[in-house]
C-alpha cells in the first residue's frame, strides 16, 4: 500500500512539474491554452509587453518620412528638432495609453481592441492565417515578429528576463510575469466550475479536464488515455523500458523525474513532509499521509489514496 501511495505522490509531483514546464516552455502551447481558456469565457491576458519588438506602425513611418522644405540645408536643424518633438509626442501618447489602457484600434471580426495599430495588424493575422515571419533555424512561422524573436531564444538558449527573487531566468516577459505569481501568491485564474484558483493559465487549462474528463492523449500500445501529453510520454516508458533519469550518487535510473527527486532524498536525508501536530518529518508523501490519519482518525480502506 505504501508503494501505491508513493507512486501516486510521484505522479502528482510529476504532473505539477509537467504543467509548469508545458505552460511556460513553448509559445505554441501558450496559444493553445489561450484558445482553450477563451472558450471557457475567460479573459485573455496576452500582455502588450510581448509586442515590445513589433514593427513600426504607420504613425512612426509617417514621422520618419515627413517631407522637408526645399531649402533642406538651411532647415535641417529645424527639421530634426521638429521630428524629435513629433517622436516625443508619439512616445508620450503611447505611454499615456499604457496607463489609461486606452484601446482605440478594434478588430472588425471579433471586436477585440488594441492601443496600437501594429498590434491590431498582428492580431488580424490570427484571422487570415498569414504567418510572414519564419525561423531560419527550424522553419516554423509566426504571425508576429515579436513571437519569432521569442521563439528563436528556444534555439539560442537566451533568457534575458531574470527573476529578482530567486534568479530563475526566462525567454520572455510573460514567462517571468507568470513565474512571479509563485512568489506573490497571486492566483488570477479561477475555475468556473469549482472555484479553485491557479497562478498560471496552463494549470487551470489542465484542471478543467478533471471536470470535462477529457483525455486526448492515448497510448498506441495499450490504449490508456491521459489528459497531458507529457503524462503519455512518461507512461510510454513503461512499455519501452526507457529510464532517462539517473541518480548521480548510485546510478539508479527512473522513468520519470519526480521518482528521481523522491529517490535522491534517501541520499540527502531531506524530509520535506512535516506533521504540524507532532513535528515528525517524512521523506515520502506516501508515508506522511498514513501518519496524518493517526491524528485525524480517518481510515482509508481503499488500495490507493
Amino acid at each position: 500500500r505504501n508503494f501505491s501511495l508513493e507512486q501516486e505522490a510521484a505522479e502528482q509531483q510529476q504532473i505539477k512539474e509537467e504543467q509548469k514546464e508545458l505552460c511556460l516552455s513553448q509559445e505554441g502551447e501558450r496559444l493553445v491554452l489561450k484558445q482553450a481558456t477563451d472558450s471557457c469565457m475567460m479573459i485573455a491576458v496576452y500582455g502588450e509587453s510581448d509586442h515590445s519588438e513589433s514593427e513600426p506602425n504607420s504613425d512612426q513611418l509617417f514621422s520618419y518620412n515627413s517631407p522637408v522644405s526645399e531649402s533642406q540645408d538651411q532647415e535641417e536643424s529645424k527639421h530634426v528638432d521638429s521630428e524629435s518633438t513629433s517622436n516625443n509626442k508619439l512616445q508620450m501618447k503611447r505611454h499615456h495609453r499604457n496607463h489609461t489602457r486606452e484601446k482605440q484600434y478594434s478588430c472588425e471580426m471579433c471586436e477585440k481592441s488594441f492601443s496600437r495599430r501594429d498590434h491590431l495588424l498582428g492580431h488580424m493575422r490570427t484571422h487570415t492565417g498569414e504567418k510572414p515571419y519564419s525561423c531560419e533555424i527550424c522553419g516554423k512561422s509566426f504571425n508576429d515578429n515579436s513571437k519569432l524573436t521569442v521563439h528563436v531564444r528556444l534555439h539560442t538558449g537566451e533568457k534575458p528576463y531574470p527573476c529578482n527573487t530567486c534568479g530563475e531566468r526566462f525567454k520572455d516577459s510573460s514567462g517571468l510575469k507568470s513565474h512571479m505569481r509563485i512568489h506573490t501568491g497571486e492566483k488570477p485564474y479561477r475555475c468556473p466550475t469549482c472555484g479553485k484558483s491557479f497562478c498560471q493559465r496552463g494549470n487551470l487549462f489542465y484542471h478543467l479536464r478533471i471536470h470535462s474528463g477529457e483525455k486526448p492523449y492515448s497510448c498506441k500500445t495499450c490504449g490508456k488515455s491521459f489528459s497531458l501529453k507529457s503524462s503519455l510520454t512518461s507512461h510510454s516508458r513503461t512499455h519501452t523500458g526507457e529510464k532517462p533519469y539517473a541518480c548521480k550518487f548510485c546510478g539508479k535510473s527512473f522513468s520519470v523525474s519526480s521518482s528521481l527527486t523522491v529517490h535522491l532524498r534517501t541520499h540527502t536525508g531531506e524530509k520535506p513532509y512535516s506533521c504540524q501536530t507532532c513535528g515528525k518529518s517524512f521523506t515520502h508523501y506516501g508515508s506522511f499521509l498514513p501518519h496524518m490519519r493517526t491524528h485525524t482518525g480517518l481510515i482509508n480502506t481503499s488500495t490507493s489514496c
